[in-house]
């Protein structure tokens, strides 16, 4: 087992990615996660906006899925073609359920802020995503964000389709644009 320095052991964020991966499975949720795209990202540059994407991998979207430590590797067909996907872990900005929004959300890579021509030194934020809880924001605002993987069309042009608030008052993942 690789030990990162000062002693605090490998990333958390691969066993969380899997944890809410099941999670979502379990209970009937179709997991999405939103990716940085930037170098070492194998994805459909197409459905890329603001060097950002958001990918189906649940089971039933995704061939010979793996949800390794470094790299989450699949195969999934965009526009009816079939496409071999690979995202370093890091990568990974959110993982969320796309019939409530409830997930969670990660820094993005130390080196992406340098990339997207960002001048702080400080990391940058997930572009686009934060954790808001439903009691705070107005009914209807909470959708999921449009979906590029395991789709015979285009990801649609407007805004998705508001969705309802998520009960219990629990926090939610919501896209700003």
């Amino acid at each position: 087992m690789a030990v990162t320095p000062d002693n605090q052991g490998t990333s958390t964020r691969p066993y969380l990615l899997r944890a809410l991966h099941d999670w979502c499975t379990d209970n009937g949720f179709t997991p999405y996660i939103a990716v940085f795209v930037g170098p070492g990202v194998q994805v459909p540059m197409e459905y890329v906006k603001n060097n950002e994407i958001v990918l189906n991998v649940g089971f039933e979207a995704t061939s010979s899925l793996q949800l390794g430590n470094e790299f989450i590797e699949f195969k999934a067909r965009f526009g009816g073609v079939s496409r071999e996907i690979r995202v370093p872990v890091d990568h990974v900005v959110a993982i969320y359920a796309r019939e409530n929004g409830q997930g969670m959300a990660f820094p993005v890579p130390t080196d992406a802020g340098a990339r997207a021509g960002e001048t702080s030194s400080e990391p940058a934020a997930p572009r686009g995503l934060r954790l808001a809880s439903s009691d705070t924001e107005e009914a209807g605002e909470a959708a999921p964000a449009p979906v590029a993987s395991s789709v015979d069309t285009p990801p649609p042009a407007g805004p998705p389709e508001p969705a309802g608030p998520t009960p219990g008052g629990r926090p939610a993942l919501k896209r700003i644009k």
